[in-house]
């Protein structure tokens, strides 16, 4: 997944273990970036059967595509691919050509719930960077809940469960997008993903799917919700909305967040929970 994952735990060595071994499996299932993932065994025209693991992660992305019409979709592989965001992020050799799927959309998928199938009516990658890490996120967090207190993060995307050492809710900041080591916000939080998508160390990689563009509507979302993906999902989604199209988005998925717009106005949800 291109990033380093650590967990604060006071559990068994093998149960951590397990949660760490979620990462690595996820992406064998998820990753566009190697050729022997099941991901890129899917194959245009043809019904796929999928793993459990493939098939949920396919299924929500469609699902927050569909919420967010259009402002997420996992299609967009091939356009990424197209920009330079093509190589493994360990050997960087480059893992796919160029991008030839200009146009598709997340209508382009069709899941058979009842015989858990993938079909691609057009030739399309996808690209599921966006909830693949959540995914992982939440499998750790299920190993790590009989320990109550406990933090994942996997390249800053968090889940905080329980209370920090002090016995209080756990403490999330927000990074300044242009100011190196300043914080613009800090929230308390107990049970809960904090994921944010912004132009950091990558620069602007996220795509607006809808224009095939770079998103330069907002400098940085902060999504706070009860899972990890659904927060990076919706955090991906608000990069590419303006910042009241965000606002209004996570207020009516029900959860918090912190839209720093391009001007690095700031822009919160009603019911954000500030330290």
């Amino acid at each position: 997944m291109g990033t380093f994952v650590s967990i604060e735990v006071d559990a068994p060595e093998a149960t951590a273990k397990r949660a760490f071994e979620w990462f690595h499996l996820v992406e064998a299932h998820c990753s566009r970036f190697d050729a022997a993932s099941e991901l890129r065994q899917l194959t245009a025209g043809k019904r796929t059967p999928a793993s459990p693991i493939l098939f949920e992660a396919v299924r929500f992305a469609l699902r927050v595509a569909e919420e967010t019409g259009g402002a997420f979709d996992p299609t967009v592989g091939g356009r990424m691919a197209a920009r330079g965001f093509n190589r493994h992020y360990l050997t960087r050799e480059v893992t796919q050509g160029p991008g030839f799927d200009d146009g598709v959309s997340f209508l382009d998928v069709e899941l058979d719930e009842h015989d858990r199938t993938i079909l691609l009516r057009r030739p399309l990658t996808l690209d599921l960077g966006a909830v693949a890490k959540g995914l992982a996120v939440d499998a750790a967090a299920r190993e790590l809940r009989p320990f109550r207190n406990f933090a994942i993060d996997a390249g800053g995307d968090l889940y905080l469960g329980g209370c920090n050492p002090q016995g209080e809710p756990w403490s999330a900041g927000v990074r300044h997008p242009t100011v190196p080591g300043e914080l613009v916000d800090r929230f308390r939080v107990c049970d809960r993903a904090v994921c944010t998508s912004g132009a950091y160390e990558r620069g602007r990689h996220i795509l607006d799917p809808r224009r095939g563009e770079a998103a330069n509507g907002v400098a940085s979302a902060t999504v706070i919700a009860a899972s990890a993906m659904l927060a990076d999902a919706l955090a991906t989604a608000a990069f590419v909305l303006d910042p009241q199209q965000s606002i209004a988005l996570l207020t009516r998925m029900g959860v918090e967040g912190l839209i720093i717009s391009a001007t690095l106005e700031l822009f919160r949800t009603p019911d954000l929970r500030r330290a």
